[in-house]
């Protein structure tokens, strides 16, 4: 066969996304531990969500708040590789970007050619109406997609 395949040997690269929330902080660790056995690049990914009421006047407020946010995340991200960094030899990358969560998890591992995404379940009342991130990626096919609770 020719071409790129999904899941040869093994993921090569893992996509996850990841809020701040606790579950995502999961997802994080899970998809790390993954990362690091099957020797994987793992690709943080934080999506500064946009509620469709925001005001255009109030977007750099939205805007600077997430630009923070994603520091913050940075931050503890490079806090732990500090810490564990030298037992897990896990090569790693963090990316931002604003919208709709599952669209963008959708967006990186499209680009880069993921072979799974993991995600931690939705706190979020609002999954009920639109749809979790996970199940919204599950319902793409494309990848499989990890729940970590």
């Amino acid at each position: 066969m020719t071409g790129f395949e999904y899941g040869v040997d093994g993921p090569k690269l893992i996509v996850v996304g990841l809020d701040g929330s606790d579950s995502s902080w999961r997802a994080a660790a899970y998809a790390a531990g993954s990362a690091r056995r099957q020797r994987s690049k793992l690709v943080l990914v934080y999506v500064q969500t946009l509620g469709a009421g925001a005001f255009a006047q109030a977007s750099g407020v939205l805007y600077d708040s997430g630009t923070q946010a994603a520091d913050d995340l940075l931050g503890e991200i490079k806090e732990h590789v500090l810490r564990f960094g030298e037992q897990e030899h896990v090569s790693w990358e963090f990316r931002t970007f604003r919208g709709d969560p599952a669209t963008g998890l959708a967006a990186v591992a499209d680009e880069l050619r993921a072979d799974a995404i993991v995600v931690g379940t939705s706190e979020r009342a609002g999954h009920r109406i639109f749809g979790s991130v996970a199940v919204r990626l599950v319902k793409l096919g494309r990848w499989p997609v990890t729940v970590v609770p």
